[in-house]
């Protein structure tokens, strides 16, 4: 009969390239002693083979070899290519693949141990097997559920517990198995016998969402978690002891590295990610000798003075800065709460000649940031940015913003004019360091803006019986002498004067750069202060990125182009929902007025007649008239709107 088995699972195996063995754990000696023929006094597997009792010795006679162990040497040699699969519980899952040779296992113990925040013992489980030998982890298949078993949400739920777990899943050495609608959050038990789901159930789609976003970048990275030779598992210290509850771990794949921590507890607590438990290492004479690591080490770093080590915590997006030197000796501080989890990834190493990641690591006190490079930078332009803080003023931009309403020869003597001139040398200097500035001096850009105060004269001094010529006189009163606080008003010194200054500066497009190259944009938003500083910074790139956006209408991709503007999709709030791009009417109407505002300007300070600027305005104000209908007409869907403009 045996042999007949064995011959039977060859044909098999000449057939097809993956065997599952279900139940396997039955056929092996301990088991089938236990279940079939129970020795004297021992109990009985199965009760009525009581009778049957047969003595160890008699057994060992009878069943010599163990069965797998024949199987996976007879497959070894006549069907190698076949991969060898067996569901292996009552924790023999170690025995089947140290022992027998198996060469994947399913892994109970993960779902039940976890399931069970029996913690210790898995930790044990886990610890058992890099004593012996760390390859036998990549041949676990871990999974949260099974055919057998209840479904996944029902033993692990919804919430932070089952995506804890479900990061062990997708981060461990071995082979991630998920369930059938486990994603979707599905509670019906699937037997092996199901053709068909008996339950109506849908998929919980905000938990399909959570996977995409958590679990499926780990798994498209699954090369760096599923080896085993550089796998170190960390005790977590806290209070003097190793917290059992809380799973630490680092694995390698070429020069990318991960740290993952998880909490399997509903609990709070706080504590060092340290040093590594033993694990076997093969050293050069062959054989497996017991070893540690720090957490610098089992990460590859080379600490050493002025060596930074940057990663990015995959949950929350948020990266840390810390010194190598205090990894390799103190090691890494966390705090958990209840099932909380990180996943460190991006770990990079670097030196610092400059001095400039020891000031922001001195400023962050071990905070993480959202962007270390973008902190830095902060760092390194803090002058620039503070002399063009004083620029920016809101007082000052306010001062300007009234110019026009002073007489033609009281503007050059406004309080604002002489301020400016004062901080301007201060902004230049720094410029200088970091970029070339177009004016010559900083009086030219004094008088530029005392001229362009000259022309928001003459447009609010525009008059006219034409009623085609209405419309957009109306519209430039109100922005350039509406009633506080209406906003278009306001935006006259938060979003218009700012965008002079900086085409006086730099011309419009090094400008527009410079908003977001030397962090002139966040400065302008910090100085606003408002709810709407964000989006007004957006607009003072946009009047710089299409200073004639009007003049460009005569060519059909003109509003693609709008739309297609990083800045212009912010503030436009550009976003698909059910598969289709949306747009936001307010903010809409609100772009198109500026632009128009722009166009009127630029019209007003080129040399031409009052006729010929009230044409021009006209025009310009019809089409933002009917670009306003085509977007209401369209429901403020981006493509249909293209279609009929």
């Amino acid at each position: 009969v045996r042999e007949a088995m064995i011959r039977t699972i060859l044909h098999v195996a000449r057939q097809f390239k993956v065997i599952r063995f279900d139940a396997a754990m039955t056929l092996a000696k301990k088991h089938y002693q236990r279940l079939w023929f129970p020795q004297p006094g021992g109990g009985a597997g199965v009760p009525s083979r009581a009778e049957h009792w047969m003595s160890a010795e008699d057994f060992e006679r009878a069943f010599p070899v163990e069965f797998w162990r024949e199987v996976v040497d007879r497959v070894r040699a006549e069907a190698p290519d076949t991969l060898l699969l067996a569901e292996a519980f009552w924790l023999m899952e170690g025995y089947f693949v140290r022992t027998l040779g198996m060469h994947r296992v399913y892994n109970s113990a993960f779902m039940n141990m976890l399931k069970m925040e029996d913690n210790a013992k898995y930790r044990s489980v886990i610890k058992n097997v890099l004593e012996f030998n760390p390859e036998i982890l990549k041949r676990f298949v871990n999974f949260m559920n099974n055919p057998d078993e209840a479904t996944a949400v029902e033993q692990f739920g919804k919430s932070d517990k089952y995506f804890g777990v479900a990061i062990l899943l997708a981060t461990m050495p071995g082979l991630p198995m998920f369930g059938h609608g486990q994603i979707e959050g599905f509670r019906e038990k699937y037997g092996m016998e199901y053709r068909r789901a008996y339950w109506d159930e849908t998929a919980d789609e905000g938990f399909v969402r959570h996977h995409e976003a958590q679990i499926f970048p780990l798994l498209r990275r699954r090369y760096l978690f599923s080896g085993s030779v550089d796998f170190e598992l960390f005790d977590f210290e806290s209070g003097g002891r190793a917290n059992e509850d809380v799973f630490a771990y680092s694995n390698r794949s070429g020069a990318e590295r991960a740290l993952v921590v998880y909490h399997n507890r509903h609990a709070e607590t706080g504590g060092w990610v340290r040093r590594s438990v033993a694990k076997a290492v093969r050293e050069s004479d062959g054989v497996l000798r017991p070893a540690t690591s720090d957490l610098a080490g089992a990460l590859g770093l080379r600490p050493g003075a002025g060596r930074f080590c940057r990663f990015r915590d995959h949950r929350s997006g948020l990266s840390y800065l810390r010194r190598s030197d205090e990894l390799a000796t103190d090691g890494l501080y966390l705090q958990l709460g209840p099932f909380d989890y990180h996943v460190f990834l991006d770990i990079r190493e670097f030196d610092d000649p400059s001095g400039e990641w020891a000031q922001l690591h001195a400023r962050l006190e071990g905070r993480p940031a959202a962007d270390l490079d973008r902190e830095v930078l902060r760092l390194r332009l803090a002058p620039l940015l503070a002399a063009f803080r004083r620029c920016v003023d809101p007082q000052l931009l306010e001062g300007f913003a009234k110019l026009p309403s002073l007489p033609a020869g009281k503007q050059a003597e406004a309080r604002c004019v002489p301020q400016l001139r004062e901080r301007l040398p201060a902004l230049f200097t720094e410029l200088t360091r970091h970029a070339a500035v177009v004016a010559k001096t900083p009086e030219d850009v004094g008088a530029a803006l005392i001229d362009d105060a000259a022309t928001l004269t003459t447009l609010a001094s525009l008059k006219s019986r034409r009623r085609a010529d209405q419309g957009a006189i109306a519209l430039l009163l109100t922005i350039l002498s509406g009633p506080a606080p209406a906003r278009r008003h306001e935006q006259l010194a938060t979003v218009f004067v700012p965008a002079r200054l900086l085409t006086h500066l730099a011309g419009p497009e090094r400008a527009a750069g410079w908003l977001r190259e030397l962090l002139l944009g966040e400065t302008l938003e910090q100085v606003m202060g408002t709810a709407e500083a964000g989006a007004d910074a957006r607009l003072v790139e946009l009047l710089l990125h299409r200073p004639a956006f009007w003049a460009e209408l005569t060519a059909p991709p003109a509003w693609e182009r709008l739309f297609g503007d990083e800045a212009a999709g912010a503030f436009l709030d550009v976003h698909w929902h059910e598969g289709v791009r949306w747009f936001n009417a307010e903010r809409f109407a609100e772009l198109l007025e500026w632009l128009f505002f722009g166009a009127a300007f630029s019209a007003a300070s080129a040399v031409c007649t009052r006729q010929t600027l009230l044409a021009v305005l006209a025009a310009g104000h019809e089409r933002l008239k009917e670009a306003l209908a085509a977007a209401q007409a369209t429901g403020y869907q981006v493509d249909n709107f293209f279609e009929i403009v």
